[in-house]
């Protein structure tokens, strides 16, 4: 009974931490957004939950987090039957292969990572198959990396004609993972690069009268550099590293 006492004393102390820390999150995302005349709530946290075991988010999403992003299948999967009942809504953000989109699209009410027009048909194939339209996102390599999956800036606006006329996909916005560095002010000209061009497409998406495509969102900014983004345009930040610490 004494050992059970000292692990319930412990689990208290460690929800009390982690409510600690995200309020503060909250809080600096709100600061972030009211310096640049934002409403707070229009900006969303995506608590980054890779590694992350099941209970720990429930405890997150007792202490405020309503969306919760995963990087690979299986372990969404695996979390999310032992979750799914929870009050929290699911985000993919990792890089995602054309044969596990069976998954995701039954799990993720958005994916951030559409990186091709091929992936993008087989999201609205499969999506389909559940009689669902599925939100995604646009993955875009603004940095123009090798090594980084996402889409060329001046590839876009025939690559949003083609992903228009799938009827089970539907187009929320755009995604960033710029050039890494230890220093926000580098990586703030690429999320304005992004909100600029959040701006064109809308304005042509106009013209041309596509409807199942939309520029409400753009995910951009991480634990490093969230602030900066938000100050440029973010409606989506994806914080894990401030939220649970380091990840091995």
């Amino acid at each position: 009974m004494i050992l059970s006492g000292f692990k319930d004393s412990d689990d208290r102390k460690s929800e009390s931490i982690l409510k600690q820390i995200i309020s503060e999150i909250m809080n600096r995302v709100s600061r972030a957004a009211s310096s640049r005349n934002r409403k707070p709530e229009s900006i969303r946290i995506v608590a980054v939950t890779k590694t992350v075991p099941a209970e720990k988010i429930r405890e997150a999403v007792t202490s405020g987090i309503s969306v919760i992003g995963e990087s690979y299948i299986q372990e969404a999967r695996n979390k999310y039957d032992l979750i799914s009942e929870i009050p929290v809504s699911w985000h993919f953000i990792g890089h995602l292969q054309t044969n596990k989109v069976k998954y995701a699209v039954t799990i993720f009410d958005l994916i951030h990572t559409v990186d091709s027009v091929r992936l993008a048909a087989e999201i609205d194939h499969q999506a389909g198959k559940l009689n669902k339209t599925q939100d995604v996102l646009l993955q875009i390599n603004i940095g123009r990396e090798e090594t980084k999956s996402g889409m060329d800036e001046e590839d876009l606006p025939d690559i949003i004609k083609e992903i228009a006329r799938f009827k089970n996909i539907s187009v929320k916005g755009l995604m960033v993972i710029p050039p890494f560095s230890d220093d926000p002010e580098i990586v703030r000209p690429y999320f304005s690069s992004l909100f600029r061009l959040r701006g064109k497409l809308q304005d042509s998406l106009a013209s041309d009268g596509i409807r199942n495509v939309s520029m409400d969102e753009l995910s951009m900014g991480m634990s490093g550099d969230f602030e900066v983004a938000i100050e440029e345009g973010s409606t989506l930040v994806r914080i894990g590293t401030a939220i649970f610490g380091e990840r091995k």
